[in-house]
């Protein structure tokens, strides 16, 4: 147990995988857009708002107070998680918090429909991490991360259920990886 606990406490991406010495670590490459763009949505909300009060005389200390939370909900709720993975291990960080589940130790994997699809794993240890499927597309080597821990959980035994989601989300990933070196080599 003191193990797990560890594990959690290190910062995201500082776990270096013990077995092989390897410490590599795959993290989602695009997630400094998505900040950026979370922070002009709130940036551009706040600045309409208050453009908004100027424009119909009504500007008071209160109300920019009040927009200034408003955007800074926006910001949080657009927040992007970062998500990285290493050697039978993946995790996805918030603005509060980590959550990380043993990929070789996958109880289930499924698929969260509803807004955004969303992809829920969880571990033998009680870990959960839910993640958008996107990241993994766009970013093969979070996949291979996760193929790999998965694989490993299927063949122990433990992985009982997702076995179908899994195989999407691979089709998908080698379907975006077969375009992206198709348009790299001009053969588009």
């Amino acid at each position: 147990m003191g193990r797990r606990d560890d594990a959690r406490r290190r910062p995201l991406g500082a776990q270096a995988d013990a077995a092989d010495g390897s410490g590599q670590v795959a993290n989602d490459l695009d997630r400094a857009k998505e900040l950026w763009s979370a922070v002009r949505c709130a940036g551009v909300l706040l600045a309409l708002l208050l453009l908004v009060d100027w424009g119909s005389g009504r500007t008071a200390l209160w109300r920019a107070a009040l927009w200034l939370v408003l955007s800074g909900l926006l910001f949080v709720v657009l927040y992007p998680a970062r998500v990285a993975a290493g050697e039978n291990w993946l995790a996805s960080r918030r603005i509060l918090r980590e959550h990380r589940v043993r990929t070789d130790l996958l109880v289930s994997v499924r698929c969260l429909d509803g807004i955004s699809q969303r992809l829920l794993l969880r571990d033998a240890l009680g870990g959960r991490v839910e993640v958008d499927p996107e990241v993994l597309v766009r970013n093969p080597q979070l996949w291979f991360r996760l193929e790999e821990g998965a694989r490993k959980a299927a063949a122990d035994g433990s992985l009982l259920c997702g076995a179908t989601a899994l195989q999407r989300i691979a089709r998908r990933v080698d379907r975006e990886t077969a375009r992206a070196v198709f348009e790299a080599s001009g053969l588009e």
